[in-house]
């Protein structure tokens, strides 16, 4: 096996660190790995904020449900949808804002920045996980995104979608089971009785997990713990965002 798929497959999501910082060396082959990841038309429509600052780190974290590892990991990495480039590039071309908000307007544009965010996200995980590195999402940076775009100073048409913590693992958490692969992976069309014998068969390897690893033990499996988690943890600011950094142009009824 080669080392880029070792690597992917020893995948673990670190939330304990090491007080280590990270070399900047380090730091920039994972912007230049990120950076390398495709996006749409070469629109390169993804901006990522490094913070550094500790106070601002502390502030941002509160924006984040309070997750310690924010401010305990080596460098904490914003990934922001991020269209304020392509509006200067509008305006030098010779569009008018008309044209650019038209398209901004477009539900398939903030598709775009959140797919093209993803891809860099990987790239840079896999770039900091080949360098003994560990890493977790963040994806709570929405909880409170009007507060983060402030803290960040994110200008219009730029919105932050994840964070990612990355560090010296001080922990080592095991490899969490994944779903079967019949259950997300289908020949030529879906699935549903695939999907539905999947998600029984890994309702019963994560109770499993969950009963028996070493470190936050509990009585749950899949299907309970997806459930609460998207019952508990609700974005409540992603229209007043999207408005304000012109992504909506309406009104909400």
């Amino acid at each position: 096996m080669n080392p880029v798929l070792e690597s992917l497959f020893k995948h673990k999501s670190i939330r304990k660190y090491k007080d280590q910082p990270l070399e900047d060396e380090k730091l920039q082959l994972i912007i230049k790995a990120a950076q390398a990841a495709p996006s749409w038309c070469n629109g390169e429509q993804v901006s990522i904020i490094v913070v550094k600052d500790k106070e601002l780190r502390e502030k941002i974290k509160a924006c984040c449900w309070g997750q310690p590892y924010i401010s305990t990991c080596s460098a904490f990495l914003v990934f922001c949808a991020d269209f304020y480039r392509v509006s200067i590039a509008f305006e030098k071309a010779g569009k008018t804002k008309e044209d650019f908000e038209k398209y901004m307007s477009n539900i398939d544009t903030l598709i775009i920045g959140s797919h093209d965010v993803g891809i860099c996200l990987q790239n840079a995980t896999i770039a900091a996980e080949s360098m003994g590195l560990g890493t977790v999402d963040i994806g709570a940076i929405r909880s409170k995104s009007l507060e983060a775009t402030k803290l960040l100073n994110l200008p219009k048409y730029c919105i932050p979608l994840v964070g990612l913590c990355i560090g010296y693992p001080d922990d080592d958490p095991g490899l969490k089971p994944r779903m079967p692969v019949k259950g997300v992976c289908f020949e030529n069309k879906y699935s549903t009785e695939n999907a539905k014998a999947a998600v029984d068969e890994y309702d019963d390897v994560i109770k499993k997990y969950l009963a028996e690893r070493d470190s936050n033990a509990r009585d749950s499996n899949w299907s309970q713990t997806i459930s609460g988690r998207y019952t508990g943890f609700a974005i409540s600011e992603d229209y007043e965002l999207l408005k304000q950094q012109g992504y909506i142009v309406i009104d909400k009824k």
